[in-house]
C-alpha cells in the first residue's frame, strides 16, 4: 500500500475546527468590557446655541433645569428651539439610564429640525 491514508488528519482537522467554533464566541464574549468615557473637555460653543437636556438615572427628564416628563418633552423643544435651526441639542445622561431612552430624545430632536445633536455623561456634582 503505497498511498497515505488521510482519514485521521481530516478527522482531527475537523475537531479541531469545532473546538475553535464553540470557543471563539466565549472568549470575545470574556474580553469585551465596556467602560463609558470620562471626559475632561471644556466647552468651546457658546451656551446660547445649546439646549441641554438632561436624563437622570431614575428617569427624570429636565430642559434647561426645567423639569418634563417624555411628553411634554416635543412641547418644551419647540418653544426653545423656534425658528432657529442653527440650535445644537445635547443630551447629557447618567450612565445607567438604558439607550432606549436617549434614542427617545434624540427622535424627538431631530422630528424637530435640530441642527446638531451631542450626547454626554453627567458629571457627579
Amino acid at each position: 500500500m503505497a498511498d497515505i491514508n488521510m482519514v485521521p488528519f481530516i478527522d482531527i482537522t475537523l475537531i479541531l475546527l469545532i473546538i475553535f467554533m464553540v470557543m471563539s464566541p466565549l472568549l470575545v464574549q470574556m474580553q469585551l468590557t465596556v467602560d463609558l468615557p470620562k471626559s475632561n473637555a471644556i466647552n468651546t460653543q457658546a451656551d446660547d446655541d445649546v439646549v441641554r437636556i438632561e436624563i437622570q438615572k431614575n428617569g427624570t427628564i429636565t430642559v434647561l433645569n426645567k423639569q418634563v416628563t417624555i411628553s411634554n418633552l416635543e412641547h418644551e423643544l419647540i418653544l426653545r428651539l423656534g425658528k432657529a435651526n442653527k440650535k445644537t441639542i445635547l443630551v447629557e445622561a447618567d450612565k445607567n439610564v438604558p439607550v432606549q431612552q436617549v434614542v427617545d430624545v434624540f427622535d424627538i430632536a431631530k422630528k424637530l429640525g435640530a441642527a446638531k445633536l451631542g450626547i454626554g455623561v453627567l458629571t457627579k456634582n
